[in-house]
């Protein structure tokens, strides 16, 4: 049967676009209704705290997932985000010329010069969404015009997040060093302590959320999105097409850093401490690992894993406090071993058990992997990769 035909012949709830769209509502259903209604405070917060964790999970996914990019290092662009959020706050909090509390007790009383514009809202907004992703378009094209990538690339990126967690240790009087930056009072002019302010950050992290996986929705329906597809399967081809693949990487990698960034600075007030901690390779490799068990080339796998794999390291956390990190790595063994493509796979196995198609594309005439909620068989890379560039010239 040809494409057109499959089209046509298939219900309008099952092509993917549908699809998308529902699970869209369905979790702004959940994020904005449900989950204020049945859950407390305390745990609201919490869940506020892993969408800001799945925010990253959802550029992993787009450079990882889509672009073949293993990001070890997302705890940088991560910890930038926060950083730059705590320094606004902590000025905000000093009041207008004032000096933040931790600089005279350790440092010599004065705000650093590159401080001082953090205290206006619009420069600190601008900040985190223009620097992670800027230093993440440098430093990719001075890595990718190398042709650095897979274990390589992945190794780079690790011991940027190792440096940096170091120098935020190391600058104790301008960061606070293995303490951080806490005892934040106030978020852009509200009460940090008003549990209202605080429903009102889960709410801003459940919107921001849900933008970001529109947006990687978008840009995989895009021509950009075969492009990166085509890279990561078949560089060297994309390369004689008369593409620079370096530049396609370096979109997807600045975007996953811009979209870390913002998880870093909504998570600073959502929990209300920032820290070396919270940026270094361990917490990197944990971003890592929630995309790795969601599904890392579906849409909203990554957001799912990061949330369950957060969710489950608090509630095995209270229940077994010396033994929780044993039943996380197990489940992480468990996924790779018999769910290589993660829980999202889940749904495919179900529909291809049912004889039904794994997916129906809304665009007949090329098929290709970047169809949320599906992923090539092994097999079948270069095939969709070929059929990806080719498309991407046509299109040129």
């Amino acid at each position: 049967m040809s494409a057109a035909t499959g089209t046509a012949t298939t219900p309008w709830w099952q092509r993917s676009t549908v699809r998308v769209a529902g699970g869209v509502a369905v979790a702004a259903v959940v994020l904005f209704g449900i989950a204020p209604a049945v859950l407390s405070d305390f745990r609201l917060n919490l869940l506020a705290k892993f969408l800001c964790l799945a925010m990253v999970a959802v550029g992993i996914g787009l450079a990882w997932g889509r672009g073949g990019m293993l990001v070890l290092g997302q705890g940088v662009f991560f910890g930038i985000g926060g950083y730059l959020m705590a320094m606004h706050m902590k000025l905000a909090d000093a009041g207008p010329g004032g000096v933040p509390d931790f600089l005279r007790l350790y440092g010599d009383g004065v705000v650093p010069g590159w401080w001082e514009p953090l205290r206006s809202p619009v420069v600190t907004v601008l900040a985190i969404l223009v620097l992670p992703a800027g230093i993440a378009a440098l430093l990719g094209l001075a890595v990718f015009r190398r042709r650095v990538r897979g274990a390589y690339f992945a190794i780079l990126s690790q011991a940027l997040a190792a440096a940096f967690a170091i120098l935020l240790v190391g600058q104790q009087k301008v960061t606070g060093g293995t303490n951080g930056l806490n005892g934040f009072r106030s978020f852009f002019g509200y009460d940090l302590a008003d549990p209202i302010n605080k429903r009102m950050l889960y709410f801003i992290a459940a919107g921001v959320l849900i933008a970001m996986v529109v947006v990687v929705r978008l840009l995989m329906n895009s021509r950009y999105g075969e492009l990166l597809v085509a890279v990561r399967d078949q560089e060297n081809r994309v390369r004689f097409l008369g593409y620079d693949p370096a530049n396609v990487k370096v979109v997807a990698y600045a975007i996953a850093a811009c979209f870390a960034g913002i998880g870093g600075a909504l998570f600073a007030p959502v929990v209300g401490i920032i820290s070396p901690a919270d940026v270094g390779v361990i917490p990197s490799i944990g971003f890592l690992v929630g995309v790795a068990i969601g599904g890392r080339a579906t849409l909203l796998g990554p957001v799912l894993g990061a949330v369950a794999v957060s969710w489950a390291e608090t509630g095995l956390s209270e229940q077994f406090p010396s033994f929780w990190t044993y039943f996380q790595g197990a489940l992480f063994i468990l996924v790779v071993a018999f769910l290589p493509q993660g829980f999202a796979s889940l749904g495919t196995l179900w529909r291809r058990r049912r004889g039904t198609p794994a997916d129906a594309p809304d665009d007949p005439p090329t098929t290709h992997p970047s169809a949320p909620g599906s992923s090539p068989d092994a097999d079948d890379d270069a095939q969709h990769a070929a059929d990806s560039a080719r498309t991407a010239g046509r299109h040129a």
